[in-house]
């Protein structure tokens, strides 16, 4: 292997693991948990209160264009696992394990990230639900890629993930547009509605982009209840492509705490990037070269949502390894350190929590502020009880890992 790997360049002289890494990920997974409240349900009930809607605002996506809190999970997610991989292989690498061995590890891991994501997203279903954009199963889908590249010198991933996004924008700038008085509704889009892009920006459009122009053919390969012909949400498969990305900014950042610099110009390096990557991300929006769209992840999402991630990454770092401010972020660490079982939790334990909450507590508990905030009261119980399960398994050193 050539001896300018971004690895070798970042030989290992920090801990195996860090806890700001730790942190983050707790936080990002307690934004997901943290749907159980049900904030949007808070501000109908007092009719659209302005501090109210602005929290119910940041706990759901955005309808198209744009960003939200709740935006920034699956990112978040994706980028701190390509931070992760690089301590991972460094710390493979310490123990002296087989590069084959190392590599089946990742590919495997990678298939095992696929099968959980369709399995949790074919609970309630009759047969397996062939599906792909869940995040588990977007980051599987390019782990074995990231794990490559990860092995490859930092000029080269840079130079990959500039491929990555150029490539893929312009797949989509060359796909045909729609005929004109196509009726988008067809695709469960309304005609006059008031996301929809004009001009060149409209390439990126819902269900009428080249990603869902492929789940159309891509998903109906699999055993389906009916034919499949957009997604609702306007969520598709190949997202995993630019997710890529996203989790390729996350493994030149991981090099750069791991290098041997000092931890203030690691700091700076990384304020620095979070800065370029927020710029050119929106301004690609704003100028209509490529609309900063979650739901397809485009390469401005990748990059105005990587700028975000690398400034969260900073503060975590900052306040937990710089400043030594470890107590305040416990609660996240706990979560954090088991954000497989969270995320597991969330899809197959939390309804039962939520269920068993009122059957043996009752509403009453639950309406001592009013109907309104009956919800985000039963929201809090069911979370501190997913929380006392994982600070359970903190305890007793019970780490769920793939």
């Amino acid at each position: 292997m050539a001896k300018d790997t971004a690895l070798e360049n970042s030989a290992p002289r920090l801990p195996v693991r860090l806890t700001s890494i730790d942190a983050y990920r707790g936080f990002v997974m307690l934004l997901m948990l943290g749907e159980a409240v049900h904030l949007e349900d808070v501000a109908d009930k007092l009719n659209h209160n302005p501090f109210w809607d602005f929290l119910a605002f940041n706990q759901s996506h955005v309808e198209w264009v744009g960003c939200s809190l709740h935006d920034m999970i699956q990112p978040s997610f994706s980028f701190l696992v390509g931070v992760a991989l690089t301590f991972s292989i460094a710390n493979r690498r310490a123990k002296g394990q087989d590069p084959a061995l190392t590599t089946r590890h990742a590919f495997g891991r990678a298939l095992i990230l696929v099968l959980l994501g369709m399995f949790l997203r074919s609970l309630g279903h009759t047969h397996t639900y062939f599906t792909f954009e869940d995040t588990l199963t977007q980051i599987g889908l390019g782990y074995g890629f990231l794990y490559l590249l990860a092995l490859r010198s930092v000029r080269f991933q840079w130079g990959a993930l500039g491929a990555i996004l150029f490539g893929y924008w312009l797949a989509f700038a060359l796909t045909p547009l729609p005929p004109a008085g196509f009726d988008t509704k067809t695709l469960g889009v309304p005609t006059d509605w008031a996301h929809n892009l004009t001009g060149f920006a409209a390439h990126w459009n819902k269900n009428t982009n080249l990603a869902m122009r492929f789940d159309v053919w891509f998903l109906n390969l699999f055993p389906r209840d009916k034919t499949f012909l957009f997604n609702g949400g306007g969520y598709a498969t190949l997202s995993f492509i630019p997710t890529l990305g996203t989790m390729l900014l996350g493994v030149l950042a991981g090099g750069v705490l791991r290098n041997d610099q000092e931890p203030k110009e690691r700091v700076r390096w990384l304020l620095k990037v979070a800065v370029g990557c927020l710029v050119g991300g929106a301004l690609l929006g704003m100028l209509g070269i490529c609309p900063v769209v979650k739901r397809i992840w485009t390469p401005s999402w990748v990059l105005f949502s990587g700028g975000w991630c690398f400034l969260l990454l900073t503060g975590f770092y900052y306040l937990i390894e710089i400043q030594e401010r470890k107590k305040w972020a416990f609660p996240l660490i706990v979560v954090g350190m088991n954000s497989i079982a969270a995320y597991v939790m969330g899809w197959m334990v939390a309804s039962i929590v939520r269920e068993a909450l009122v059957r043996h507590l009752g509403h009453s508990v639950f309406l001592v502020f009013g109907e309104a905030f009956e919800p985000f009261l039963l929201g809090i119980g069911e979370l501190a009880v997913l929380w006392a399960i994982l600070h359970w398994m903190y305890k007793n050193k019970i780490f769920l890992r793939i």
